[in-house]
């Protein structure tokens, strides 16, 4: 395949796949300064930006080269997502935050909160993209669990509903929506045991 500087994005991916290096060079250059401006403004270090940078396209070449990238020519979107997945994996890290405990005992399922994880005391560029993941990664997590579990997270977190309100609404008693809110919660957490997801904790 015939591939110059002006060459479409999918024609330089599929070139690239064909085994031709300089495709991949193309494509390089063409986004390299974006991409890491973009990390710069994030992370606000260049040495650190540099190493996300190069674990970036580290991870779009094992990508590309495992066959899985599917976005239809929308290389640079698709390449800018992986960057900042990356600065937020680089922010968690920095603030050590663990995951939820692998051997929880017995009695500690009644004391979890995952709403817990969502207090940001000081509100900066990165806690605003960790907090941004979080609450999207808890939302795709509760539509795993039953009705009744999902929609009491819903009004309680979300809707900030307090249980008198929440029980008045529903037509169930105050101890009733403490109970679905205990029994989501506790599934909630083997939800994310099961899927190790990462969550802050300050």
């Amino acid at each position: 395949m015939d591939i110059n500087k002006k060459s479409a994005d999918q024609a330089l991916i599929r070139s690239y796949l064909e085994g031709n290096d300089l495709a991949f060079e193309i494509l390089l250059s063409r986004y390299k300064d974006r991409i890491f401006s973009y990390l710069v403004s994030l992370v606000k270090n260049r040495k650190i930006a540099e190493d996300i940078f190069q674990d970036a396209f580290f991870k779009i070449i094992n990508t590309l080269q495992k066959g899985k990238y599917n976005e239809e020519g929308k290389f640079l979107p698709w390449a800018m997502r992986i960057a900042h997945n990356l600065a937020i994996d680089h922010f968690r890290k920095k603030k050590k935050m663990p995951t939820v405990s692998q051997n929880p005992s017995k009695n500690e399922d009644d004391d979890f909160d995952i709403f817990s994880v969502l207090n940001m005391h000081e509100s900066s560029i990165e806690d605003d993209m960790i907090e941004e993941q979080i609450h999207k990664d808890v939302r795709n997590i509760i539509d795993y669990l039953p009705e009744e579990q999902r929609e009491i997270i819903i009004l309680r977190h979300f809707k900030e509903m307090s249980f008198k309100d929440i029980a008045e609404s529903k037509d169930i008693s105050i101890n009733t929506a403490l109970g679905r809110m205990r029994y989501a919660l506790i599934n909630l957490r083997k939800i994310i045991e099961n899927n190790k997801v990462n969550l802050t904790v300050y």
